[in-house]
């Protein structure tokens, strides 16, 4: 058993790779690499900055090879992981080391959403149901542990950073949000302690109204997008829409001349980028800057946190060689017990027909076949688990194979099996 990882992110693939390659919808893509016989489970994890896709299996980093060759994405912007770091990576990811913005809140929930979202969809199974629920105890524990997430630590915060920089403070801006989702309720939650009057457009007004009276603010319908366009200061833009939703052409109507700064966090993009030609327009990646100076901010809690990260991993390990060790383990008491109910029904049919026992002999039969059962195990179930600690996968693998391959044996073959070939030779020749 493998786990493996592949990654697109923000740290090598730009924000037109990382769209090229977050296609599809989840439940589609988790069954198609389910199809893949050596890949047992699966999970994605898709944000505007990553999309990342870990498997259990066999030859697992031939199986995520063949999914990113039809991606249609450079193999340079490609990261693979395999195991232990595999797990390491994503205890990193969820707690917010992986991110632009270093220590960001915001991807704990997300790794949360998609883990039980996989989950519902019939990708997650036991051992990445293991990885994942120890990923967001590790992201937890990380934030609580350490000030890896104080200050401006999400994408909306490094938003209205940048904004502030550009235009040396937001007291008295009128500030367009688009959009009324997860992102731009972020958003409009930083804003209103700025002083500046916050406009919300949405496709729903209901949405809209529910988050401005949150914050303040005023709502609007998308319908409206130009006139409101006209009259801001700063338009940032946050939806989960199809195509612009704030076209060149709206703006020149809009602008006249007058300069508005855009802001496009949503993924796949917003606003058109010929808008740069009426004003300044940042997107996702102009955002790197904030990152950085972030990161030296932040850099003594990270190194805090990466402690942390090693001694989760180590832990982490000792509990997937358990869980090796159980699954072999379980193999061989379920095939035990499986033999235990066949011989203890043909023992009391034998025993009724010759002494004309009733059905109180039964739980006798029943205790004594599961003490022989549980002392004849003693033995390899302690070796079993000394030699996953050990690291002996072999020994693991060959247990499994042998009680539990989940292969139909027919009964000629069973037969031959217990005669052994040259008993069954033999046979066949008198025959």
């Amino acid at each position: 058993m493998e786990i493996a990882a592949f990654a697109i992110t923000h740290k090598k693939a730009s924000l037109k790779e990382i769209e090229t390659a977050w296609h599809g919808d989840l439940k589609t893509l988790i069954d198609r690499i389910l199809s893949n016989p050596d890949i047992c489970e699966c999970a994605i994890l898709m944000t505007c900055n990553r999309v990342e896709v870990y498997v259990v299996g066999k030859n697992t980093l031939e199986a995520l090879k063949k999914i990113t060759s039809r991606m249609h994405v450079s193999e340079r912007v490609i990261d693979y992981y395999k195991n232990s770091k595999c797990v390491e990576h994503l205890f990193r990811v969820a707690s917010g080391l992986e991110s632009m913005i270093v220590g960001e809140d915001q991807i704990l929930g997300q790794v949360r959403d998609f883990y039980k979202l996989c989950k519902e969809l019939g990708g997650i199974g036991k051992v990445l149901d293991l990885v994942f629920s120890k990923a967001i105890h590790v992201g937890i524990k990380v934030r609580k542990k350490t000030n890896i997430n104080k200050g401006s630590v999400s994408i909306a915060s490094a938003a209205i950073e940048l904004v502030e920089k550009r235009l040396g403070g937001l007291r008295g801006k009128r500030v367009l949000i688009v959009g009324a989702g997860e992102m731009a309720r972020l958003v409009a939650r930083n804003l209103s302690s700025k002083s500046c009057e916050i406009l919300i457009a949405n496709r729903t007004l209901e949405n809209a109204e529910k988050l401005a009276k949150e914050v303040g603010g005023k709502a609007y319908t998308l319908e409206r997008i130009e006139e409101l366009v006209a009259t801001s200061d700063v338009v940032i833009s946050a939806t989960s829409a199809k195509g612009f939703v704030i076209t060149r052409e709206v703006v020149e109507r809009a602008l006249g001349g007058r300069k508005v700064t855009f802001i496009d966090i949503a993924m796949p993009r917003d606003i058109d980028p010929a808008v740069r030609e009426f004003g300044e327009l940042y997107t996702i990646e102009d955002l790197r800057e904030i990152s950085e100076e972030n990161l030296k901010r932040r850099i003594e809690e990270a190194k805090k946190a990466e402690e942390i990260i090693r001694e989760e991993v180590k832990h982490f390990e000792l509990m997937l060689k358990d869980l090796k060790a159980t699954s072999a383990i379980s193999a061989m008491y379920m095939r035990a017990e499986d033999v235990k109910k066949d011989e203890i029904l043909e023992l009391y049919n034998k025993l009724s027909a010759k002494y004309g026992v009733d059905e109180s002999v039964l739980p006798l039969l029943e205790e004594f076949a599961s003490s022989f059962i549980k002392k004849f195990l003693r033995l390899p179930t302690v070796r079993l688990r000394k030699a996953a600690r050990e690291g002996k996968d072999y020994v693991l693998d060959a247990v499994e194979y042998v009680f539990g391959g989940g292969e139909f044996v027919s009964c000629v073959e069973d037969e031959e099996a217990q005669e052994g070939p040259l008993e069954t030779a033999c046979a066949r020749e008198r025959a």
